[in-house]
């Protein structure tokens, strides 16, 4: 099975030893985005703007794979702060459409540059 190797510049470049998705079969791996800006390379701040770059940076990743996150069958969020978590449902409703993929929300201690969310996908072109 060849693997394809996604990139996009409207997603913030990795900042490590990973690519931002990998296209195997039928499945594209989006790797974990933070709120970071692409431009800027910088995090957006406070929580809300965060998770919504988190998931407009996913997007980005997922329509450069030429998917698009109604392709998503699993999401994995990580929170430092659990008490986010229906802050996190209601940003994530304005990306997904219901049926919505499965899902895992993890309490971290530490995300990458002090992040507040990480949000990774796994997509399925229909």
């Amino acid at each position: 099975m060849a693997r394809q190797i996604i990139v996009t510049d409207k997603a913030p470049a990795a900042i490590g030893t990973y690519s931002q998705a990998v296209k195997a079969g039928g499945a594209v791996y989006c790797s974990g985005q933070i709120g970071l800006d692409p431009v800027s390379m910088q995090l957006a701040g406070g929580f809300e703007a965060q998770t919504v770059r988190v998931f407009e940076n996913l997007k980005a990743v997922a329509e450069a794979s030429g998917a698009a996150l109604d392709d998503a069958v699993k999401v994995t969020i990580y929170l430092t702060d659990l008490a986010n978590f229906a802050k996190v449902n209601e940003i994530m409703a304005r990306y997904f459409s219901e049926p919505y993929p499965a899902r895992a929300v993890v309490g971290a201690k530490e995300l990458p540059r002090g992040a507040l969310v990480e949000a990774d996908a796994v997509l399925v072109k229909a």
